[in-house]
């Protein structure tokens, strides 16, 4: 194999190609986004579970129990169900950290061809390696960071798309040096030999230095624009020849690819501080029994038949140690296992959703881990990418205004008489029958056709690092005016059957600060035009006086930037021959040669002669949604989560999809946040600020914030976030622009830091994965892009528009099914295991436990293990139709309000009324020890196994009182349970006989079973321990009906809950609220963003390693236009 690579200590990495020498080991070409290998999957999953502190106190327990004589409850009965629980979880964890591997196989084994032996073979990314030479093809990733050799295209250039990596629509220019060019096939890559050096693997995206040297030649330098990055797509070059020069976790994309943190959610949280409380309880009831027990050994002075475990310290400590085992169950061992099967579980049914499966690409959503299941229901702040998220990154020419006139109106009915034309998204009769008649209308055409930097190809496509004059050439060709020939001088169009040839004289380049680009051409009648097309604003000032329909065209204008179209407006002037030649001989050539400033110099030249223009009209392009966009993120503002939208494009770009997205408003004030300093930058916040009112700060206003990242990197400083936070958390829109990946995680850790609020990334591309991994949930889209955002998120859905299904339904769904999962395991735990407490007073607080230990083991393994499941699986709030018309209804789980320290201690408190009515009535019951007719005494085994049978019935039916949903399964989990139990009762009263197991319980059913006072008890005791829960849910369905009650009853009765919604949550807007609003409507000291935009919007690359005007003059397709 002919490549070789060193490393020195310098900094810097050498690599041979096509050298026969002897290879040196670096990074394999393979990525892996999965938490666990087979080597650190036991030390790793080990560390990950004993991080949960129910875990270590377990194993102190389990530890205790093998201490001869102090374990009331035997050695085995807590390592058993540990052990199962940690077996469930290696499987959940095994399962799901699988998926991840399977996705990161999917990337691995992409295939690339390689130059091997002498020529190229095609095979896996994985066999990738540091000095290869590879050959990509047109529409594919770069399976690694290369130096770009040579391309199909002239002088070695080549087009990517990095929208992967900076967000950027339009596409870039890469160059390969002179001296590489030529290798145009296998026979030129055999001759070749040569080195390169350059700096070892950094996270820099937009920097890279080296130098080659071929065949012992001098050394040529190497810059950005000759690497071509991992995670970037080659676009319409057919193929590019590059050498590998760092590999898999090594390339800059995986450089900027954090480690993917282990996250937990709030309910988790709250849970685990649930647990500390009850382990204090544990300690405190443990402490008092100790004492307890020492009280009594001085009191009862006859007790020769206890074993004594001594008096003094260490006597104390023997029986609080028995203590802490007898009442360790108050921490419920299940609950973790539970917790993990039923978010195991709730994960499949997000999967296997239909409504979130996308056809077209046959992508399920898939949750990739199932630990915040719940934390989807609470979500407050959503971040999202724009480009391949909210946008398919496909530019359509939609509408247009020619003379004042408005074509293309008639929406999408109407094409469908289009259907003859391909690829078309813009028809008019209108337009078709001006053509003929009007000359503005054909002069508009042939300036859509000629004034632009696009190269046509075979089979009428073209290329074009601008995504908007790709869309415009394309519509102009759909309507009969067709762009087909650019040769380094002439441009030539085919109209009405014949062909003009149009003769370029200059290029006057497009940039942000322009906001325009023209072309000088000779038309084919002799005469010189100027054609220049443009933001309105500086298209509008260089118009001559003469100029019409300037009032008609700004309101048609206005109107495409409501409808969140990109808007270009058009004009051209007639250049006089003498004028021209003067400009182009002194002005033009002096600013062209200039050393010192040419930039500034042009920029002045082509003001010169930009001026007189006449506006022909003006265009409008869709830089189309995803489907359901708008619509989905209008739902979710009426279920009152905000959105911001951090976007790597420009802000012209930005605020025209917040428009089509009606994230933003015509009604709304805008704040436009893009100083160059800090001091500007806190001066423009402060005066924002003051405007917006202290008194509304951090409350939604009617306010967009649109921010660029310069700015951002001023406003994110320690002395300026707090204020920068202030303004942001008071407008309804953010908009952050021109945003780096770094700077996108910056963002959701100060919103994650300052509020106490759940947040959610949202992102396609490899840009997106730092801001997924840093927000408390992060989504990716597994679509357009690569799968870099998908393998790194939490879920991933298809498109944007599930995320409403996912938040709305399931997120909601999970986090009220978790909650009363999760209570009610509490509950149950703590019914029966207080009971040996109110027991201890009675046996002198020996330690001895009302209950057979192996009954107490199987409590929440068997008898009582299907409720908590039907909760965390069943129950439901609302139908998931009405939970995505009323999406109002998120705020129930979104508050938080089902499951807090409140909650959780409400719920401890009747717990613990039930246990002591729980022992107290049977214990009350048989205090005469008269439990049969013929006189016959049962012992402690016979109140137990009472109280016990009592207390898994009053459990059970508790479950179903906390059912909002009856389904077979709670049928099943209420009364199975209970069946399940009876059956135990009756075999292991009869198993010690066999095998030697519950020697104390032989033949305990037959008596329990017979005695007619049981039979009352069962009748009495569950419904009167619940009887109080009864009355208190019947109650508040009468007299304090909550929204979900209301809507549940209007469900069972077809009845709309609209009004019910509409009410609830303008009962909880205030008065006051509401008068702020109408201040606040009249303050209009903000800018309003009616007066300020009009849409403009136009991508192209920007200062890239070839001008626009050297490109154009590259190209010459008339020959393969005639072949």
């Amino acid at each position: 194999h002919s490549a070789a690579v060193s490393q020195h200590d310098t900094g810097t990495r050498t690599i041979y190609f096509n050298q026969p020498l002897e290879e040196q080991k670096f990074l394999k070409n393979e990525i892996s986004t999965g938490k666990y290998n087979f080597v650190t999957f036991l030390p790793l999953f080990l560390f990950e579970q004993f991080r949960k502190i129910f875990n270590i106190f377990f194993l102190i327990i389990c530890i205790l129990q093998q201490i001869p004589g102090i374990s009331p409850t035997g050695k085995y009965t807590t390592i058993v169900p540990l052990a199962f629980i940690l077996t469930v979880a290696a499987i959940k964890e095994t399962v799901e950290d699988y998926k991840r591997h399977k996705a990161d196989g999917a990337v691995n084994n992409r295939k690339v061809e390689i130059f091997r032996d002498g020529r190229f073979v095609e095979l896996a990314w994985t066999e990738v390696v540091v000095g290869d030479i590879v050959k990509v093809v047109s529409g594919k990733f770069f399976p690694a960071d290369l130096v770009l050799l040579s391309s199909s295209e002239p002088q070695a250039m080549c087009y990517i798309e990095t929208a992967n990596l900076d967000g950027e629509t339009n596409l870039k220019i890469r160059q390969g040096l002179p001296a590489t060019s030529k290798i145009q096939s296998t026979e030129d890559m055999l001759q070749v030999r040569g080195m390169i050096e350059c700096e070892t693997p950094n996270r820099n995206l937009y920097s890279f230095t080296g130098s080659i040297k071929l065949h012992d030649d001098r050394l040529l330098p190497l810059g950005p624009d000759q690497i071509l990055l991992r995670g970037a797509m080659l676009r319409n070059t057919k193929w590019i020849y590059g050498v590998v020069v760092y590999t898999g976790h090594e390339s800059k994309l995986m450089k900027n690819a954090n480690r993917a943190p282990l996250k937990m959610s709030n309910v988790d949280r709250t849970t685990n501080m649930q647990i500390w409380f009850l382990m204090a309880i544990l300690l405190v009831i443990s402490l008092a029994s100790a004492i307890g027990s020492e009280v009594w050994k001085k009191e009862t002075t006859k007790r020769w038949y206890l074993n004594d475990t001594g008096t003094g310290a260490k006597g104390f400590f023997m029986e609080l140690l028995t203590f802490i085992i007898l009442y360790n169950n108050l921490v419920p061992i299940s609950l973790l296992v539970t917790l993990e099967v039923v978010k195991f579980i709730q994960a499949i049914f997000i999967n296997s959703d239909l409504d979130m499966y996308h056809e077209e690409t046959d992508t399920p959503a898939m949750a990739r881990t199932s630990n915040l299941n719940e934390e989807l229901g609470q979500v407050k702040y959503i971040f999202s990418d724009k480009t391949g998220t909210l946008t398919e990154n496909i530019m359509e020419f939609k509408k247009c205004s020619i003379g004042g006139v408005k074509y293309g109106e008639f929406g999408d009915g109407y094409r469908e008489d289009c259907s003859d034309r391909p690829n078309s998204d813009f028809y008019d009769e209108a337009f078709i029958e001006n053509l003929q008649t009007n000359s503005q209308v054909r002069d508009f055409l042939t300036m859509m056709s000629v004034c632009h930097t696009v190269v046509p190809e075979r089979a009428s496509k073209y290329q074009s690092s601008s995504p908007d004059e790709n869309a415009i050439v394309r519509a102009a060709r759909n309507l009969g005016f067709v762009f087909c020939v650019r040769t380094p001088t002439h441009v030539v169009v085919r109209a009405n059957g014949k062909e003009d040839s149009y003769e370029v004289l200059n290029v006057l380049e497009f940039n942000s600060t322009r906001k325009r680009m023209s072309v000088i051409v000779r038309a084919p009648d002799g005469r010189i035009l100027l054609m220049c097309k443009g933001a309105d604003n500086v298209i509008y000032e260089r118009l001559s006086d003469k100029s019409q329909f300037l009032f008609e065209t700004e309101n048609h204008l206005r109107d495409y930037a409501q409808d969140g179209l990109r808007t270009l407006c058009f004009a051209q002037a007639v250049l006089d021959e003498a004028d021209y030649k003067v400009w182009n001989d002194t002005v033009y050539y002096e600013a062209s040669t200039a050393v010192i400033d040419r930039d500034i110099k042009l920029a002045h030249a082509y003001e010169a002669i930009e001026k007189n223009l006449f506006l022909l009209g003006a265009s409008a392009i869709e830089d189309k949604l995803q489907q359901g966009v708008p619509e989905t993120i209008a739902t979710l503002a009426k279920a009152d989560i905000k959105i911001w939208v951090l976007t790597g494009d420009k802000q012209e770009t930005a605020i025209n999809i917040a428009y089509s997205t009606h994230l933003i408003n015509n009604e709304m004030a805008l704040v436009l946040l893009n100083d160059s300093t800090a001091e500007k930058t806190k001066q423009t916040m402060e005066e924002a600020i003051t405007e917006i009112g202290q008194e509304f700060l951090r409350q939604e206003n009617e306010v967009a914030l649109v921010v660029t990242g310069a700015t951002l990197q001023h406003a994110l400083h320690t002395d300026l976030e707090s204020t920068f936070l202030d303004l942001a958390l008071s407008c309804k829109a953010v908009v952050c622009c021109r945003v780096s990946p770094m700077q996108k995680a910056m963002i959701v850790e100060l919103v994650k830091k300052n509020c106490q609020a759940i947040t959610l990334a949202i992102g396609d591309g490899a840009n997106d994965v730092s801001m997924i991994q840093a927000a408390h949930v992060g989504v990716g889209i597994s679509g357009q892009e690569g799968l870099q955002a998908a393998n790194s998120s939490d879920y991933s859905i298809a498109q944007f528009c599930y995320l409403q299904k996912l938040l709305l339904v399931h997120g909601a769904w999970n986090y009220n099914r978790l909650t009363k999962c999760i209570l009610f395991s509490f509950y149950k735990n703590i019914c029966l295991y207080l009971i040996e407490l109110w027991f201890a007073f009675y046996n002198g607080f020996s330690g001895q436990i009302l209950f057979d230990r192996w009954t107490i083991s199987f409590y929440n393994v068997f008898f009582t293990a299907l409720p908590p499941f039907t909760l965390g699986l069943f129950e439901r709030t609302c139908s998931s139709k009405v939970m995505l018309k009323y999406p109002q209804l998120y705020s129930i789980s979104q508050s938080a309000s089902k499951y807090n320290a409140k909650v959780f201690w409400a719920m401890f408190l009747n717990a613990t009324i039930h246990s002591l009515m729980l022992f107290y009535m049977p214990a009350f019951s048989l205090y005469n020890e008269i439990a049969f007719s013929n006189g016959q005494v049962g012992g402690y085994l016979f109140l137990g196994n009472f109280v016990y049978t009592f207390t898994v019935f009053t459990v059970c039916l508790k479950a179903g009182l906390e059912s909002s949903t009856w389904t077979i399964l709670t049928h099943i989990a209420v009364w199975g349970s209970f069946a399940i139990w009876l059956i135990f009762f009756g075999v292991y009263s009869h198993v010690f006989s066999i095998l030697p197991l519950g020697a104390e319980m032989l033949g305990q059913a037959d008596i329990v079973m017979s005695s007619p006072v049981f039979w009352l008890g069962m009748l009495l005791v569950p419904p009167s321990v619940l009887f109080r829960d009864l009355l208190w849910k019947v109650f508040r369905r009468r007299f304090r009906k909550s929204v979900v009650e209301e809507v549940q009853e209007m469900e069972m009765e077809n009845i709309d809950p609209q009004k019910t919604i509409l009410a609830a949550a303008r009962q909880s807007q205030t008065d006051s609220d509401l008068q702020l609003q109408e201040e606040r409507g009249r303050s209009g000291s903000l800018r309003s963003l009616q007066d300020t935009n009009h849409g403009y919007a136009f991508s192209q690359e920007e200062g890239g390693v070839v001008s626009q005007s050297d490109l154009i003059r590259q190209y010459n397709t008339a020959a393969q236009e005639s072949s």
